[in-house]
């Protein structure tokens, strides 16, 4: 039942594309082409693109489509996994409605469709920007979210029906031979743990959840569970949005040191640089081998805004860290002391 995605055979490292959807930043197309060119040169057999219609309202999927056409990549070497459930829309006010703050530039909106007919008009939608190019991994993007916005039990359960009526949908494209493998992507793995209990999911792709910062014991014995079954887990937001590498959001918010309820994240950052330097080890490094050596776990799923940093992504997943690294992590709190590997 579970055998569709491992049969694709996922690489250590996918490549995350919400800064082709401008997140965070707006940089010119020559630059994201120049950004795919380097996936697909250092990539070894074929070269895997996570993708949404949410990014960019579109614009990352419409962006991979025409660089790998101008690429003239072919189809054959190419996985795209395209998490769907939400739509572009026109847009009508000066900054998108959704996620305001975080994406620069667009010129669409994005409007929310989970439900049977709603996740079909997301997957044709996204082959069209795609241009051709079909995405053999699906899913139902940040059901978490959706079912965040009810305001009792009883909307709740509605919502959450809209979201198994989505899965009837994907599975209907499974059996019709449109797609090979059915999964889930959320930020609270509380949801994805939820759907997989009424799901046969092939894959899931858990975010911000289980990184080198934050590792909960359930949610490690659920990564097991799921190995057990043979499902896939791709590992993503390993960085929590950037701010692990030294950036100013964390899990796709704004954060400030002059902000006294994000001291403890400061704190944290500071001793973890402070210890990756002691050990001539690169912090990017310590959050990639950590997060890869979690249950399950065939996958990371690394964005990058910069092409220079292509080749490094692929090679910190062979980067070697001594045991002694992880015991100072533990003897500085950085890391619980009854963690294992």
């Amino acid at each position: 039942m579970n055998q569709s995605a491992n049969e694709l055979g996922l690489p250590p490292v996918i490549f995350g594309t919400s800064g082709l959807g401008n997140l965070y930043v707006a940089q010119p197309y020559e630059v994201k082409r120049e950004i795919l060119k380097e996936c697909i040169l250092h990539s070894k057999g074929k070269v895997v693109f996570d993708s949404a219609g949410k990014y960019g309202a579109g614009l990352a999927l419409e962006t991979l489509g025409q660089c790998l056409t101008e690429l003239n990549v072919k189809h054959d070497r190419v996985i795209i996994s395209n998490k769907l459930g939400w739509v572009r829309t026109e847009l009508t006010t000066e900054e998108p409605t959704f996620e305001p703050g975080v994406w620069r530039d667009l010129k669409y909106d994005a409007v929310q469709k989970i439900s049977y007919d709603g996740i079909l008009e997301c997957f044709e939608q996204g082959n069209e920007l795609l241009k051709g190019y079909i995405p053999q991994m699906v899913s139902v993007h940040d059901p978490d979210e959706y079912l965040a916005k009810a305001t009792s039990k009883e909307e709740e359960e509605k919502l959450y029906n809209d979201i198994l009526d989505a899965y009837r949908a994907l599975f209907d494209l499974k059996k019709q031979g449109k797609v090979t493998a059915v999964g889930v992507g959320a930020k609270n793995w509380k949801a994805i743990q939820r759907v997989a209990k009424d799901i046969p999911l092939d894959w899931v792709m858990i975010a911000n959840s289980m990184t080198i910062k934050s590792h909960p014991a359930d949610l490690l014995q659920f990564m097991r569970e799921l190995e057990s079954k043979n499902i896939t887990i791709i590992n993503s937001a390993v960085f929590h949005g950037g701010f692990l590498m030294g950036g100013d959001y964390c899990d796709y918010k704004l954060v400030s040191r002059d902000n006294p309820e994000h001291a403890p994240l400061f704190h944290w950052r500071d001793e973890f640089f402070k210890l990756c330097d002691e050990f001539s080890i690169k912090p990017a490094e310590a959050a990639v081998q950590f997060a890869i050596k979690m249950p399950g776990v065939k996958s990371l799923a690394l964005n990058t805004t910069s092409a220079k940093r292509v080749k490094g992504n692929y090679e910190m997943v062979d980067v070697k860290i001594p045991s002694a690294f992880w015991d100072a992590m533990k003897q500085r709190g950085l890391l619980e002391k009854d963690f294992q590997f």
